[in-house]
């Protein structure tokens, strides 16, 4: 594997991921933002944040797999919530554990959440991007 996960010590302990990847591979890989499309580009989870989460990652697992990577191999995520408040976090956390189960992975790359006024699609409730490293 091309990613080291860290919590250094000094740094808080978040439960959602690690304050720290190293990267060690010679690729790197950049996902555009994922929303919550399935394959025929139809947005799943209409109105639901946990849906959205769990599409958004389900579609990174995908291009990952693409690519020949798999979570493991993720250095960073850049979360994009619509209207985020702090109270939409339990939703936020049962999708990204939705999405782990059905991938077996557990995600906990270093992550920024942004909270933003729109997506491009008004249906759109969260967007996620991915980078990541591969030999």
């Amino acid at each position: 594997m091309a990613i080291t996960l860290v919590n250094p010590n000094g740094l808080p302990e978040i439960d959602a991921y690690r304050q720290v990847s190293i990267a060690t591979g010679s690729k790197l890989v950049f996902i555009a933002g994922q929303v919550a499309w399935d394959v025929d580009g139809v947005t799943v989870g209409e109105g639901d944040l946990a849906a959205q989460v769990e599409q958004c990652y389900l579609n990174i697992g995908t291009a990952l797999a693409a690519v020949g990577a798999s979570f493991d191999d993720v250095a960073k995520l850049t979360v994009y919530v619509v209207d985020w408040t702090p109270d939409k976090m339990p939703l936020l956390m049962q999708g990204l554990g939705r999405a782990a189960a059905k991938l077996g992975v557990t995600a906990t790359p270093p992550a920024s959440l942004l909270g933003v006024a729109a997506l491009d699609v008004p249906d759109h409730l969260v967007e996620i991007e991915a980078t990541a490293v591969i030999d």
